[in-house]
């Protein structure tokens, strides 16, 4: 190559003048100089044949017409947005120029990272990217995703998840280590984007040699364009491979789920070549569509060739099933998804067709009630106008709502509708590493603000300034929710961390249990009655993690087939595993004690419900009549216990606990109460902080409360003061829990 980029230096960008004529250059090579030996700037090494293959894709995307003036607008401005559509080629181009750009430089200023939403994004686009790139995975291109680390230090291009990049800045406030940082996806409004481009904008005031770049399918209105300087940011549009036919149905019925089956199984018999994307609503209906679609495909004739379904989760773990070249004409897939998944496509060139219900599914918090609703709404226009292009300039698009409908013009951000708990407390975390502001681009919700640090006070995260307290910042080390953090730090204090632990890598993992069909459900449940303990559902997760772990070190066992014939989740409990591991190794790193195991005492057996209630206080429910209606003590709400907890399978409704403590209150689904524990009103009492208990609604619950905390203290004002020495040191530990 004549005249690559790395040649340029440092100051041939800054002073203007162009990085792209590499691009004609190349092209030019390939005829001129094929017997002159190129070698690739980022690892010296002479580049392969697939190099110069891919590139000539490459230089197909429509992103390639703008490089000139990305790399010049890079050059010369300190924020740049670039707005394009899924298959423009933005998320693998865009970062690979900012690598170039960072190595004219010498990466004197560090070097680039690249965040995504999705995990499985992050490693689909780093392995894209080094095969682009002609280097090794895990050398100059890597990738850093929860549990999952494939980089070096001196990795020069990083892709990661955003909320991985927030975590790094607790070490790393001011990310000293990129030149560059790209937040791709900025349109889906993310919590963890909006916060991580709320402190951008702080360190880039700090920091004026870092460039940001962002990222979207969909173009930004002023106040995203306004954000980072108060005047509007360099925008470049990329030209779009354009849309297909489009097709709008004619009424606004409820039966977009039926009429997208009935289109997909019209399109396999018209025998049009493409596979299909259909966009529906709830993870329920993508399984639904998923049983339809291969119970109907197998009584479809032979020679239309095969209809293969492909259940698409948004973020969900795993590739997208590839053809072999043989299979490419006889198979036709269907991927099944639900927003926020416009995105996950970017490589399937495949897709011919797009079925869209055009309606998305939300979690709204509400902070009154401690839990989340859930809401069925229509797409945004640049949702809407992302999913029609996947389809293509020769494809089709199925648009199940009429064409008058109005959409909204942009996504409602996340921030504004989600628990902030965690957030706040990793931005109080933010303001000890010096960067005390955090300018978002939406406000949150006031109301869901207050409730965020009304929760951390009552965890003993603030002191009293409202500044982070000493367990507050040990909190914010574990990867956790504030009250699962505070339940593992507690556990220290009652030597039960070897079980604690365990169940906050169970319930920070997917759920262990699989859900079979209904016939087997009968069979599904005798088995997992196998692990039930009689003091809740924690505890039967850790008798369910001590026995995968015994079948692991078992050389007769096969794991696999142990967690079929048990209707357990592999892949879930092995990151179960890998959680727990990661949880004590954080404790170790901050010299925290990590008892030795004990489980099945009885002292074992309190210890572990009074950590879980040291941070779980505010999850207590108490059977109002016998018949399993539990009353809500925070917001006075009656619910039940779910189908699958070791106490919901019992039937007559007989032998349940009075009071429990539970994990999850799934509001809007089923109002039922999952992972639950029996505790005693005593133990709420003492474990729970006195002025939350004062600041508790008035109910019949709160008055049984109050009366036995009356009696225990007229009780404990006539009692002698004790002279065993085991007795003062119960009551130690509980004082020593109650302040912190």
């Amino acid at each position: 190559m004549a005249q690559d980029v790395a040649s340029l230096s440092g100051e041939d960008f800054f002073e203007g003048k162009s990085a792209c004529s590499d691009t004609e250059v190349l092209s030019q090579g390939d005829k001129e100089y094929d017997d002159i030996l190129e070698l690739n700037q980022f690892d010296g090494l002479p580049y392969s044949s697939r190099f110069y293959k891919l590139m000539k894709e490459r230089k197909k995307l429509p992103v390639w017409k703008a490089k000139c003036e990305f790399m010049d607008t890079l050059a010369k401005e300190q924020f740049v947005i670039v707005s394009g559509s899924t298959k423009t080629g933005r998320s693998s181009q865009i970062p690979e120029w900012c690598a170039e750009f960072c190595l004219s430089v010498q990466f004197q200023h560090g070097m680039v990272v690249c965040t995504q939403i999705h995990a499985q994004q992050a490693v689909d686009l780093a392995l894209r990217v080094a095969d682009e790139m002609d280097v090794n995975i895990g050398h100059e291109v890597g990738y850093s995703i929860p549990l999952e680390t494939c980089c070096t230090h001196d990795t020069v291009l990083r892709y990661c998840t955003d909320d991985m990049l927030l975590r790094e800045m607790m070490s790393d406030p001011l990310l000293e280590r990129y030149g560059v940082v790209v937040v791709d996806q900025a349109h889906q409004r993310t919590v963890a984007t909006d916060v991580l481009l709320g402190l951008l904008k702080d360190i880039a005031m700090q920091r004026p040699e870092l460039r940001v770049v962002l990222l979207t399918a969909v173009e930004p209105g002023p106040k995203q364009l306004a954000h980072f300087t108060g005047s509007m940011v360099p925008l470049i549009h990329l030209e779009s491979p354009g849309t297909g036919e489009v097709v709008h149905s004619s009424s606004a019925g409820d039966s977009y789920f039926c009429a997208s089956l009935r289109l997909v199984l019209e399109i396999h018999r018209s025998e049009e070549g493409g596979d299909v994307v259909v966009f529906l609503v709830t993870t329920q209906e993508i399984d639904l569509a998923l049983d339809i679609l291969r119970h109907e495909g197998h009584s479809l004739p032979p020679d239309l060739g095969e209809l293969l379904p492909v259940a698409v989760h948004p973020g969900q773990t795993g590739t997208l099933p590839i053809l072999g070249e043989e299979e490419t004409g006889r198979t036709r897939r269907v991927f099944l998804t639900s927003s926020p998944n416009e995105d996950f496509f970017w490589a399937v060139s495949s897709v011919s067709f797009v079925i869209d219900a055009g309606l998305e599914k939300r979690y709204v918090y509400n902070p009154r009630i401690r839990t989340y609703s859930v809401m069925i709404r229509p797409i945004s226009t640049g949702q809407a106008k992302n999913r029609k292009q996947l389809a293509g300039p020769t494809g089709k698009c199925f648009c199940l709502y009429p064409k008058d409908r109005q959409l909204p013009a942009e996504i409602r951000p996340h921030i504004a509708e989600s628990d902030i708990t965690s957030t706040v407390l990793f931005l109080k975390r933010m303001e000890i590493a010096g960067l005390g502001h955090c300018d978002f681009i939406d406000r949150p919700d006031p109301e869901g603000l207050m409730q965020a640090l009304e929760e951390l006070d009552y965890l003993a995260a603030l002191d009293n300034d409202g500044n982070l307290s000493e367990m507050g910042i040990i909190m914010s080390e574990f990867p956790l929710e504030p009250q699962m953090a505070k339940t593992l730090l507690a556990s220290c204090e009652f030597d039960c961390v070897s079980e604690v632990v365990i169940i906050a890598a169970m319930l920070t993992a997917p759920t262990c249990f699989t859900i079979p069909s209904v016939d087997l459900k009968p069979e599904a449940s005798q088995c997992h009655m196998k692990f039930q303990h009689p003091e809740g559902d924690h505890f039967t997760l850790i008798n369910i993690y001590k026995a995968f772990k015994q079948c692991q070190q078992d050389p007769y066992c096969n794991v696999e087939k142990w967690c079929q014939d048990f209707y357990l989740n592999h892949a879930a409990l092995l990151m179960a595993d890998t959680l727990r591991t990661e949880f004590t190794d954080t404790l170790k790193r901050i010299e925290l004690p990590v008892s030795v195991p004990a489980f099945g005492s009885r002292t074992n057996t309190i210890n572990i419900k009074r950590a879980l209630l040291a941070g779980f206080f505010m999850q207590v429910a108490r059977d109002l009549d016998g018949s399993g209606n539990y009353f809500i003590l925070t917001h006075k709400h009656v619910a039940q216990i779910h189908p699958l907890s070791g106490y919901g399978a019992k039937s007559p409704k007989l032998g349940l606990p009075e009071w429990l403590l539970f994990h999850e209150h799934s509001f809007s689904e089923d109002n039922c109460l999952r992972t639950v524990t029996h505790i005693t009103p005593e133990e709420f009492i003492q474990m729970a902080p006195q002025y939350f208990y004062y600041n508790l609604p008035p109910s019949e619950s709160k008055d049984i409360l109050q009366n036995i905390l009356t009696g225990t203290a007229s009780h404990c004002h006539e009692k002698k003061p004790p002279t065993s020495k085991e007795e003062p040191q119960e009551d130690q530990t509980y004082d020593r829990c109650v302040i912190q």
